[in-house]
């Protein structure tokens, strides 16, 4: 009777021991990612194994730790990876394309706002069959690599968010991995002259000093605007303005639009929406900033002058 009482007393503590670890853990992971992979370009019994690149991807995503604070389960980072196999060769070498896109909730709110889509249409890497996925940022590795740049590019997008330059360190690391793609000399890490929109154009504009307008006002437009639009829309949509105010100055005052680009790409419905609880004069003023900064959607942003 007295070993079966220890025994059962072992079994308890080692269970409250979990139940106090999985809370961490499980809070720890900051991304619920979902990939997709599409290799109806691809055909030969030889690469069905393909097929388990999506879970192998989720779980590299999902179950790393790549930052050292804690997210609770809403807080984690809704993406989606599409990736588009589009050749392989004899010796497993895959050429893909790839889209990221990235959800953000809305404070005060049950809804949700697309916050970043990318796209990469140069990706050459090789998988072999039972290949391991390894996270060791020190070490290119041309599938890990690429996933391990757009994860931190994500992360800067989503701390810019909700702190005012947040995204700093994360842009570091991204540069990081970078530079290790272009020290391979793999696909599509190389340096490239002007207005690239590559891995080159993005990660250098988003380190460079002459951005930062551009980032505060993303971070402007996120917490004053739309995360406050439920409690005080008149307020909101004044925040609104001035963040395209200043996004319309810094264009100005920069040769790439690359990032400006991404930006309006992914808002632009967003940002009809907020503003059409505007009053006509405050419309018109919009209007005629988002006119200047975002002449390749004046179509949709016409709806604001009646």
């Amino acid at each position: 009777m007295w070993n079966k009482i220890q025994k059962l007393k072992s079994i308890l503590v080692f269970g409250l021991i979990v139940l106090a670890l999985l809370p961490e853990w499980s809070s720890a992971q900051e991304f619920n990612c979902e990939v997709t992979v599409n290799s109806r370009q691809i055909s030969g019994s030889a690469y069905e194994y393909v097929s388990d690149l999506e879970d192998e991807l989720e779980n590299y995503i999902n179950r790393n730790r790549w930052t050292d604070d804690t997210f609770e389960e809403f807080e984690r980072i809704k993406c989606q990876i599409q990736i588009a196999l589009t050749s392989v060769d004899d010796q497993f070498n895959y050429t893909a394309e790839a889209v990221f896109s990235v959800r953000r909730p809305i404070y005060n709110t049950i809804q949700e706002s697309a916050a970043l889509v990318l796209s990469d249409n140069n990706w050459a890497f090789g998988y072999p069959r039972n290949k391991n996925l390894v996270f060791d940022e020190l070490q290119f590795d041309d599938l890990t690599s690429l996933i391990d740049f757009y994860i931190y590019v994500i992360l800067g997008y989503d701390y810019d968010s909700f702190e005012e330059l947040g995204g700093s360190r994360f842009y570091s690391q991204a540069q990081d991995i970078f530079e290790l793609g272009r020290n391979s000399g793999a696909s599509g890490w190389g340096r490239s002259i002007g207005a690239q929109r590559n891995r080159n154009g993005l990660i250098s504009d988003l380190t460079n000093p002459n951005y930062q307008p551009l980032r505060e006002a993303y971070y402007r437009y996120h917490r004053y605007g739309l995360d406050q639009f439920t409690l005080d829309s008149q307020s909101a949509i004044s925040e609104v303005i001035d963040a395209l105010s200043t996004m319309e100055e810094a264009k100005r005052r920069t040769s790439n639009n690359y990032l400006f680009d991404i930006f309006f790409d992914t808002k632009y419905t967003e940002i009809v929406a907020m503003l059409q609880a505007a009053d006509i004069q405050t419309r018109l003023e919009a209007y005629n900033i988002l006119r200047d900064v975002d002449p390749s959607h004046s179509s949709s942003y016409e709806r604001l002058q009646n």
